[in-house]
């Protein structure tokens, strides 16, 4: 790089940054070099520069062309990545399942869009509009803050009147409501009439969603051949897309999901525990870091060949700020995609660093569990998720410059649980990036409102001053030009699971066979299979039904936990005190509890405590018999329900292998077979659900170093009870 270092490149971003935004040079620089370079800079032809950017939600729709979820963004809608370089293709993540993404899925066989349409906003060009509806610029501002008020309106969650989603224009503001033109407006409701009752494509409920999802839901049913009874394919998407870009002023075929493809994410932690569900990842708290993410796809994931063939040719590849493991790394999981990248060797590669670690996800360090993540780290999680490593995918790591940022804003960041991801500049050289800081956020935006986001033209100004000081100097940490050499393409993930719509149906079938008292007991089943799809349909067999127990019916014995939630396989029915009919929470936990236990059945022929003898130390003994595997109804084999019960600490006895038996001391706690499945059962799918087993399950969090013997061997059993749950109970594929 000509003797060029980080952090004299970073400077010079810096000092652009100051220069070209503020016009003011900064103290001790010479002022007429920077002047010359910002003018060098400003100068630099873009427009043929082929750029590819990668991401998901906020972070991507951001920098691309500012956060179009905000309430202020039309005021300022045309900055950004998008102004910088026109050759500009853009990839999204599409495992998105929350909010209005999520209830679509429920009904209907598509991939995440949600963050499609934050970007159809978020690249909508002055120009577009222009020519496409003849408006001068105060008239185009204009048709923005209509077009956001459209695509960006939420119905409650209790709203059924479709009147809205057949004339989108009646959610726009009464006083630019007439800016819309009659084309816009009769394209609009024409997409919207396809999903309204009467309409040609399915009726879709306006509770809870945004109506520019249902909009661009309506537009790809429209162009599929299959209509809403298959996943659309590629084309079906494209052209949906096409043509809500065309109608709103973003330019038709430069977005792109990074496959057709229906697929849900599968999380693993530290603990061995694997969750499905990007939601799902966010909601819960693990308390160990994420060690692996993959993508479960209900068909083989294809990767468009116009995309791969842009990716191979592009100039300059953008990795957005954003979700590692749930915005940036299921993309990087498909083939074609990590193939083009890696081959792609004359690029420019840049990583947007996060501002902020993130709950769920960047929190805890896996080299230090006592803090959030570094720059470096962020580096270290896609060499281990990708393959072949991280190696080709980066050459600068563009970071924000936190020096500045009052005491107060980052105390308010802490209240929040946040706090910054630093940057580790010798840490990431060695990982072969160059590490750059700039001030990448609004200062006028921290002042204000005490908060830090990313600055579209800020960013996209330092992109452009990376691209002239490659120009330059050349950034890639290595000048000679090396083969590329690939690690063997990953196979497809084994389909495993279906459109999740059919997975919401197929359980909503099965309940229906069942007997529920009261009734809506069925749809809180419903709904936490949903939130947890880690459920298996068959582990919906082995209960007729569940119940509200009155207090003085309830004849559950104490002795051994105060859970108000069991199964009872005499009648085969989960059963839950009525105490829980005032906490929604409990109940939930309860019935997943209690839904766990039903997995073993009517395992049991019977059981029983053996007392011994005075002067035996006041030892006791548990011991169950169980029935013949062909009476037991259980979902676990003969063999599966041999290794849990020894996880469970019960011995087989030498005589009888369908006797088992504990010895404790009197004082001794002990959780039975059955209960310690439930609990099992419900802390995995959720420990939130399971703070009992959280509070057992806290010693997998000490290094064996800092354990004797005892506790060593107890680890070993709780983490082989994890990995029995989460390859055998919930068939997790390793």
């Amino acid at each position: 790089m000509a003797g060029i270092k980080g952090a004299e490149l970073s400077q010079y971003v810096e000092e652009l940054l100051e220069t070209v935004l503020n016009g003011t040079t900064p103290r001790g620089s010479d002022g007429r070099l920077v002047l010359r370079l910002a003018q060098e800079v400003i100068n630099l032809e873009c427009k043929s520069v082929r750029v590819v950017a990668f991401g998901g939600g906020t972070g991507l729709s951001t920098v691309i062309g500012g956060n179009s979820q905000l309430e202020d963004w039309p005021e300022q809608p045309f900055v950004g990545l998008k102004e910088e370089f026109s050759a500009l293709d853009v990839v999204v993540c599409t495992t998105d399942d929350g909010g209005s993404t999520g209830l679509l899925l429920q009904q209907l066989p598509l991939i995440g869009i949600g963050d499609l349409r934050k970007l159809l906003l978020s690249m909508i060009l002055r120009e577009n509009l222009r020519s496409t509806y003849g408006l001068n610029d105060f008239a185009t501002i204009q048709l923005v803050r209509v077009i956001h008020s459209i695509f960006n309106h939420r119905f409650g969650p209790d709203v059924n009147d479709s009147r809205c989603i057949s004339k989108p224009a009646l959610v726009v503001p009464d006083n630019i409501r007439a800016c819309c033109p009659e084309a816009l407006y009769e394209f609009l409701s024409m997409l919207g009439r396809h999903v309204s009752p009467g309409g040609e494509g399915p009726t879709i409920r306006p509770g809870g969603h945004c109506l520019g999802n249902l909009l661009l839901t309506a537009a790809i049913l429209r162009e599929s051949r299959d209509g809403a009874d298959s996943p659309p394919d590629s084309a079906a998407i494209e052209r949906g897309l096409d043509i809500i870009a065309r109608a709103i002023g973003a330019t038709p075929g430069r977005l792109h999901p990074a496959t057709s493809t229906p697929g849900q994410l599968v999380l693993r932690y530290g603990n061995g525990v694997a969750v499905r569900g990007q939601r799902k990842s966010a909601q819960c708290r693990r308390n160990f870091p994420v060690d692996r993410v993959a993508v479960e796809y209900c068909g083989h994931p294809g990767v468009k060949p116009d995309l791969c063939r842009a990716i191979e040719e592009a100039d300059l590849i953008i990795y957005a700020p954003g979700s590692v493991y749930t915005s940036l790394l299921p993309m990087l999981k498909l083939p074609p995609i990590i193939n083009a990248i890696k081959a792609n060797r004359k690029a420019l590669k840049i990583l947007g660093a996060n501002f902020w670690i993130q709950e769920g996800e960047t929190d805890i360090s896996r080299r230090s569990r006592n803090r959030g993540f570094y720059v470096s780290e962020l580096v270290e999680a896609y060499e281990q998720n990708v393959p072949g490593g991280a190696e080709g995918l980066f050459d600068v790591i563009l970071s924000a410059n936190l020096e500045h940022v009052p005491g107060n804003v980052l105390c308010n960041y802490a209240l929040e649980g946040k706090s910054p991801i630093y940057l580790d500049r010798s840490r990431v050289e060695q990982l072969k990036a160059l590490p750059i800081e700039a001030t990448i956020y609004s200062t006028r935006r921290m002042r204000l409102a005490q908060v830090i986001h990313h600055d579209p033209q800020r960013f996209a100004l330092a992109v452009r001053t990376l691209v002239f000081a490659h120009q330059r100097f050349n950034l890639k940490p290595d000048n000679t030009p090396q083969p590329c050499i690939l690690s063997p393409p990953i196979e497809t993930p084994s389909l495993t699971f279906p459109p999740l719509c059919e997975y919401r149906k197929t359980v909503g079938k099965t309940l229906e066979t069942k007997h529920f008292s009261p009734a809506w007991l069925r749809n809180t089943i419903l709904d936490i299979t949903w939130d947890n799809r880690d459920i298996r349909t068959g582990h919906l067999r082995f209960f007729r039904g569940a119940e509200i127990v009155g207090a003085r019916a309830w004849n559950r014995s104490k002795e051994w936990d105060n859970v108000l939630g069991y199964y009872d396989p005499e009648n085969q029915m989960l059963k839950l005190h009525e105490h829980l009919s005032d906490d929604p929470e409990r109940m939930r936990e309860n019935l997943v509890i209690a839904l766990g236990e039903s997995l073993l059945g009517n395992y049991l022929e019977c059981r029983r405590w053996i007392g011994f003898e005075k002067g035996e130390w006041g030892a006791r003994c548990y011991e169950i018999r169980l029935r013949p595997e062909k009476e037991r109804g259980c979902f676990l084999s003969g063999s599966e329900l041999h290794t849990y019960l020894t996880l469970s600490r019960m011995i087989r006895s030498p005589g009888d292998p369908r006797t088992y038996r504990i010895t404790l001391n009197d004082n001794e706690g002990f959780l039975p077979p059955g209960l310690l499945f439930g609990l099992t059962y419900a802390w995995y799918l959720n420990n939130a659900y399971g703070s009992i087993m959280e509070y057992e399950m806290s010693l997998l969090r000490w290094p064996h170093n800092k354990l004797i013997p005892h506790q060593i061997e107890e680890q070993k059993r709780k983490q082989a009870l994890i990995v029995f749950f989460r390859n055998v109970v919930f068939r997790h594929s390793n």
